[in-house]
């Protein structure tokens, strides 16, 4: 149960500004004082990554695909502890969700976790149908959450006549502007935006964006509209340590970087411990590693490096023939097999414990939502099991196994996918443990079951 103070931040559609603006109230209420924490809607890993950047905190998600609104109400008061205010923010456009429904939209995350949202518009090529807009919004659907519109990249004169517009013929308040700021502009990749540590000058680029949104911004009125968001209720599912101290090795550096928190946080949890290594720089393998996470990131763009070092590509290989309980996510699927190739188009040599090449293809492959069905018994479930989890990715292999059966929500496509075995999971889809806490369950419970054959410490 929570009384935090919140605020969603939606927009039209993709590429209107929630990230400039999200990361611009972040920075400014931290250096007003404040302690915020930091919400993303939906599967995204990179947006947390600069949320965790700017508070110097973790970054969370929360997901009404992956769990229903009192799980999502839990996560977002575990996440808020300790915490002045909270923003969320959303994903693609406020009522876009699965398929061509709101269902798992920004919208259902406002009404689920009863939070003022905040519509951030990019007016420019506009005049009045600008407030058209933002009218449009406001009654698309019931309830109405939308409390505040914020609008970005105007100047300062055009801004006045927007919000003296909007105000007069929606009857919302417009909160302020962000100006168009080229020196604070955060580049993008082909998975959205690049990480924080590939963005030139980023401490001085969020600082521009917090001295701009004290000074833009109505930032005040903001708190007073967060502090209008009422008490919420929420559970968590019951976890209980089923070891302790047994060593998960998790590959953590820039070439694997794509983790849900709350992942980690569950394992630690059932009684794991997180050692982060680096497939590009460290040559073997913590101590007393009894299992190996190495998630999604950008493999792609570091494969001569990692190509290059043998060393912790020959520990990798040996702990997976060895039976250590391995989940290899999307980018840790490519990098587990014989070869990659590189975003200019040269092949290097991977890990070669499964047989397949990586590749990239032209367009985006299996994106979106899926429901997996376990084929058979496998490291994280039993045969006909399901698990929710999500695809996004340029690249490709020539065998991305068949051990389970993934199928989109609302559509008849489906497809095989996956390499399971009693010790491996590996595969394109990313998961997310709270959707099914037992797939955790078994992760650990397989890494103590190594611990203890193996007589680590």
């Amino acid at each position: 149960m929570t009384n935090l103070p919140r605020l969603l931040i939606c927009a039209p559609s993709s590429n209107s500004g929630k990230t400039t603006l999200t990361i611009a109230l972040l920075a400014a209420f931290k250096k007003s004082g404040l302690a915020p924490c930091a919400f993303k809607c939906g599967p995204d890993y990179i947006d947390p990554m600069f949320h965790r950047m700017v508070l110097g905190i973790s970054g969370r998600n929360l997901d009404l695909f992956f769990t229903k609104p009192d799980i999502v109400n839990g996560l977002f008061a575990e996440g808020a502890k300790s915490a002045d205010i909270a923003i969320l923010e959303g994903a693609m456009g406020y009522y876009d969700g699965i398929a061509m429904s709101d269902e798992a939209s920004s919208f259902k995350m406002a009404e689920a976790t009863q939070t003022p949202a905040v519509l951030v518009i990019r007016p420019e090529g506009s005049a009045l149908s600008a407030a058209a807009l933002v009218k449009g919004f406001l009654g698309f659907r019931e309830p109405n959450l939308i409390k505040a519109v914020v609008l970005n990249g105007c100047s300062k004169a055009m801004a006045g006549r927007y919000a003296e517009a909007i105000e007069s013929e929606c009857h919302v308040r417009v909160y302020g502007f962000l100006p168009n700021l080229p020196e604070a502009k955060i580049e993008s990749r082909h998975l959205g935006l690049v990480t924080p540590d590939d963005v030139t000058s980023l401490i001085e680029k969020v600082e521009l964006l917090a001295c701009e949104a004290q000074k833009t911004i109505d930032i005040d009125g903001l708190l007073e509209l967060a502090k209008s968001a009422p008490q919420l209720e929420g559970r968590l599912p019951k976890i209980s340590a089923i070891t302790e101290n047994t060593c998960i090795a998790v590959a953590m550096d820039q070439a694997f970087c794509f983790y849900y928190d709350e992942n980690l946080r569950l394992i630690e949890k059932l009684g794991g411990k997180i050692l982060p290594f680096s497939p590009l720089s460290d040559g073997s393998l913590p101590k007393n590693a009894a299992a190996l996470y190495i998630g999604g990131g950008y493999p792609e763009l570091h494969a001569k490096a990692l190509s290059e070092n043998s060393d912790i590509k020959t520990a990798i290989l040996a702990a997976v023939k060895s039976g250590m309980p391995t989940i290899a996510e999307c980018g840790g699927f490519m990098y587990l097999g014989k070869n990659l190739e590189d975003d200019k188009g040269v092949l290097w040599s991977m890990v070669g414990a499964l047989d397949f090449d990586a590749f990239r293809r032209k367009a985006l492959r299996r994106f979106g939502y899926i429901g997996m069905t376990a084929q058979k018994d496998n490291l994280l479930c039993k045969a006909g099991e399901t698990i929710n989890a999500h695809e996004f990715h340029y690249w490709d292999t020539t065998q991305n196994g068949s051990d389970f059966a993934a199928r989109k929500p609302k559509s008849n496509k489906s497809w095989q996918c996956c390499i399971a075995t009693e010790s491996l999971y590996a595969g394109f889809p990313h998961l997310y443990f709270c959707s099914n806490p037992k797939v955790a369950e078994n992760f650990v419970k397989a890494a103590a079951s190594y611990k203890e054959k193996n007589n680590l410490v």
